[in-house]
């Protein structure tokens, strides 16, 4: 597994992360035992990067995370969220008194005296603008309860707000073959800053593992059956904003670029890699299984720079005119 420095000292990570959403039952059940499986997985593995927020599965992401790290104390960079749960809710979450509670919440499920990285969970671009949440953040690492902070952003407007206020470590977006229009419009400045990026929803909510058709069914709790037109949250984190039926279709072809001896998740997740601003990608997993192929990318050699214009004219033919959201 090879590294990537991420954060404002620069601690090496593992370049493939793990997602949590998943485990804190938020895309159908998971069981705890399953879940603590996956971890120990992902840490056989080579993953050190743990990525969660306090409303996955209203705090049971982080539980299960901090009963392993006891159990493997110091190996693992976790970062997590605040912004999005539901007490006091949106938007109340906002305020000074509310962050502070949220973090001593988050440190206390996690087990931990201080949280390696905390992150804006997604909130209104109004509050981001306003400034107050960062300077709230900056206090919460001068008393010691974070090392490190950073946003989890829906937009490239929403990150370049974010990458103007001193101290921000990382920004969290939505990077897929689907979703490349932060290549041209967001990378540049955030090198130029010295801003980790994290890539979420790498394989577009489980389209770009190519397994899925249009009569593929979800979970009722799971955001991908109902959230996928955006009426639970932005539609942008559900299948990267494409509608499912076109998704489907657009992956089925897809996979025609797809080198020999290469899954269709792979050929995704090592294209994110291919970019050098990138600092860790964080697929998820809901069974072990996954952990070990999304692993495996990182000992991938690159994509050809034949493969990457097709990969780049393919998304502005066919795929940019039908994302729907902040982007």
């Amino acid at each position: 597994m090879h590294k990537r420095p991420i954060g404002l000292d620069k601690t090496m990570v593992s370049e493939v992360g793990l997602g949590t959403w998943q485990i804190g039952g938020s895309w159908g059940k998971v069981e705890d035992k399953t879940a603590m499986e996956i971890l120990q997985t992902a840490t056989q593995q080579g993953i050190t990067f743990f990525d969660t927020a306090d409303v996955y599965g209203d705090g049971r992401s982080e539980k299960l995370i901090g009963k392993f790290l006891k159990q493997h104390p110091g190996k693992i960079y976790v970062a997590t969220k605040l912004g999005r749960g539901s007490d006091p809710g949106w938007p109340q979450n906002f305020t000074p008194e509310a962050m502070v509670r949220h973090t001593n919440n988050s440190l206390s499920r996690l087990g931990v005296e201080q949280i390696d990285l905390l992150q804006l969970h997604c909130i209104p671009k109004d509050v981001l603008s306003d400034g107050v949440v960062f300077d709230v953040l900056r206090d919460l690492k001068k008393q010691g309860k974070i090392a490190d902070f950073g946003a989890s952003v829906e937009s490239v407007e929403e990150g370049l707000v974010c990458l103007k206020e001193e101290g921000l470590a990382s920004l969290q977006v939505i990077f897929n073959i689907y979703r490349q229009k932060l290549i041209t419009d967001l990378f540049d400045q955030a090198q130029q800053r010295g801003v980790s990026l994290i890539a979420r929803v790498p394989l577009a909510s489980g389209l770009l593992s190519g397994k899925m058709k249009k009569s593929t069914t979800f979970d009722e709790t799971d955001h991908r059956n109902f959230n996928r037109d955006g009426l639970a949250f932005n539609v942008g984190e559900t299948f990267a904003g494409l509608p499912f039926e076109k998704g489907v279709e657009l992956t089925e072809e897809l996979a025609a670029l797809k080198p020999e001896g290469m899954t269709l998740a792979q050929l995704a997740l090592r294209w994110i890699l291919d970019y050098e601003a990138v600092s860790v990608v964080i697929p998820g997993a809901s069974r072990p299984a996954q952990v070990l192929s999304n692993a495996a990318i990182s000992e991938l050699p690159p994509l050809s720079p034949e493969l990457h214009k097709k990969l780049e004219t393919f998304y502005v033919q066919k795929v940019a005119q039908h994302i729907r959201g902040p982007y």
